[in-house]
């Protein structure tokens, strides 16, 4: 039993090569909710995986099973052996929640300073024009969404390039890309395998909105380029954070050397050999799934035995 509960903690060590594989044998928008999902199963299977290890460690105590009504001695491995397990666990979970707790806070404030700057400003339809001298652009998620932008962005382009920048961060909120990017986030603080993954999810978030962006205005070329002059005005303008959340999807972040070398090479062709990343994603979900979930069942039946409930 405890053994089982290594295999979700295990488990998301696999994942960082599979979802660069996944990136580059499936199409963007494929490998972005694939591994998105894929990443925040895996992390969920930890969360229960370090729960139950705590539990264990927390039915040793006499005091805890007396409270908890069992009659029996708990059968688990040794007390040598679950109670480091234990203490281990609680430490993994103590830190999930700070890290987690913290970013939720940070990122809240981020996403509510952002919005309140798009609100002051005059919006034509989905877009707001914020006068700053920083170039930059972004999908703003919320009700409604935004395509913020700001006047140094726009001076940095021509026009059929920021009609293919508008169209990039329209396709980040027409596809709900923020939600994949969230998971990710959310992922990232429960197992530190899963901090790579982020990466790999931000990257898959872009080189979906510049497959969409390059199928609306009907040029790959001039993506490649618009997005280009994007990150060279983003990078030239110095250092230096803008106001708003991680999760707000951008044009110019990520790897643009990649994300412009793969918008000229053409359109993916996605083969049906490819679909044995996916299926390998879904393998490595399901048996965190299962080992947690069968884990989890064997200690609720032995806390039975253990309070006389059912017979031995």
């Amino acid at each position: 039993m405890t053994a089982l509960l290594l295999l979700p903690l295990l488990l998301p060590f696999a994942l960082p090569p599979l979802a660069r594989r996944a990136l580059d044998r499936l199409t963007p928008v494929a490998a972005l909710w694939s591994v998105a999902g894929c990443a925040l199963l895996l992390a969920g299977c930890t969360a229960v995986a370090l729960g139950v290890l705590l539990l264990l460690g927390l039915l040793k105590l006499p005091f805890l099973a007396a409270l908890g009504e069992l009659v029996h001695p708990l059968r688990t491995a040794p007390g040598a052996l679950v109670v480091p397990a234990a203490l281990a666990a609680a430490g993994a979970l103590a830190r999930c929640g700070w890290t987690l707790g913290r970013a939720a806070l940070e990122q809240g404030r981020a996403l509510r300073a952002a919005r309140a700057e798009a609100g002051r400003r005059p919006a034509a339809g989905d877009l707001c024009v914020v006068d700053s001298l920083r170039p930059d652009a972004y999908a703003l998620p919320g009700r409604p969404h935004r395509v913020v932008v700001t006047t140094a962005m726009l001076r940095s382009l021509d026009g059929p390039e920021r009609e293919a920048l508008l169209a990039h961060e329209r396709a980040h909120n027409a596809g709900r890309h923020h939600y994949a990017l969230v998971a990710a986030e959310l992922a990232a603080h429960c197992h530190p395998a899963l901090r790579r993954v982020r990466d790999t999810v931000r990257l898959a978030a872009e080189r979906a909105a510049d497959e969409a962006a390059a199928a609306s205005v009907g040029d790959r070329r001039l993506t490649a380029r618009a997005i280009a002059r994007a990150a060279l005005a983003a990078q030239t303008a110095g250092s230096g954070r803008p106001a708003r959340p991680g999760f707000a999807p951008g044009a110019a972040t990520g790897p643009v050397p990649r994300r412009v070398q793969a918008l000229l090479a053409g359109p993916p062709r996605p083969l049906r050999a490819h679909r044995a990343t996916a299926a390998l994603l879904a393998a490595c979900a399901a048996l965190s799934c299962a080992a947690s979930a069968t884990a989890t069942a064997d200690v609720h039946h032995r806390v039975e035995i253990a309070q006389g409930e059912t017979g031995r």
